[in-house]
């Protein structure tokens, strides 16, 4: 049994809850399993060839953080529209295309799917930016000069207080829709499973639905684990100006992500008491983030990472 669970936690199994399903992905592929309008699953599968292989400098410690950041991004984009399609959404009926949607079709044809992964990418990013960076500088700043005199180091701890409070304002607001909810009970069922598969057990309803809920490795612990990092680097930031500071901000996003990622890494491979205290922030908010699932969702994540464990076996035997 220990033995499966070191092998298996070093298998590197990482996931994505999506809309009706989940996606899981190993070294060398992913497979997207949603359940369907006819409540059967659909599961479909792709190779991942990541640009590390082609530039070996890809692969570099903090490097390898930002490259690994945008790709989950650019691909978590593609398997929840993905997603979308397998779940039905896409038979809804809309009104009739606009001549600028009959544009885009005609000039991109049939790489109009990517343009517009990339573009919601972009759009993402800039919105983070913006709501994580650029305006707890402006609040913290206005806050800081109109009542604390303009102090460097209070600044940056108001900034910080101002961080986690729409950080965790934005999670708590959007649990409570609807459909994201359900999004969260498969990030649970995600999470479940991959626990049960690293623990060595037998991959059953039964052992995944008594399996932990929380994991040391999930995206919104690395969310979390940006913050803290800004928090500490952005503190010594010595700029008042507030364009020097959001610029000084953006230079540094880069780096800290990078460091987050390589934080996450380490925290995914040990386990001892230092590794969980820094875990600690990212699982607790991760009782936002996942729901307990139902079993259909649990079946639906299970059917997700065989299919990863038997390509990727396939693989390793030829």
């Amino acid at each position: 049994m220990d033995k499966n669970k070191c092998c298996n936690k070093d298998r590197g199994i990482g996931g994505q809850a999506v809309i009706e399903g989940v996606m899981m992905r190993g070294k060398n592929m992913y497979a997207l399993s949603v359940r369907t309008p006819d409540k059967s699953i659909k599961t479909v599968k792709e190779k991942i060839k990541p640009a590390s292989e082609k530039y070996s400098f890809l692969k570099w410690p903090i490097i390898r953080g930002v490259v690994a950041f945008v790709d989950s991004l650019v691909t978590g984009m593609k398997v929840t529209m993905k997603s979308a399609e397998l779940a039905g959404l896409d038979d809804i009926e809309y009104d009739k295309e606009s001549k600028f949607e009959r544009w885009l079709e005609k000039k991109f044809g049939d790489k109009l799917a990517d343009y517009l992964i990339y573009f919601s990418v972009c759009i993402s990013i800039i919105f983070c930016v913006a709501l994580f960076i650029v305006l707890p500088t402006l609040l913290g700043g206005l806050i800081n000069n109109s009542f604390l005199g303009g102090n460097v180091s209070t600044r940056g701890a108001i900034e910080s207080v101002i961080k986690i409070i729409i950080f965790l304002g934005y999670m708590i607001l959007i649990s409570q829709m609807k459909d994201i909810k359900r999004v969260f009970m498969y990030h649970g069922a995600e999470h479940k499973t991959i626990n049960c598969f690293e623990s060595g057990k037998e991959l059953t309803i039964e052992n995944v639905r008594n399996s932990t809920r929380f994991h040391k490795r999930c995206g919104t612990s690395f969310l979390v684990i940006v913050l803290i990092i800004s928090i500490i680097v952005f503190f010594f930031v010595p700029f008042t100006n507030v364009m020097t500071r959001i610029i000084a901000r953006l230079l540094l996003l880069p780096v800290i992500s990078g460091l987050s990622y390589e934080v996450i890494k380490w925290a995914g491979k040990h386990d001892n008491f230092i590794v969980n205290l820094v875990s600690a922030p990212g699982v607790a908010t991760q009782i936002i983030t996942t729901k307990e699932p139902d079993d259909e969702m649990i079946e639906v994540a299970i059917k997700s990472l065989k299919a990863v464990l038997d390509e990727e076996s396939q693989n390793d035997n030829k």
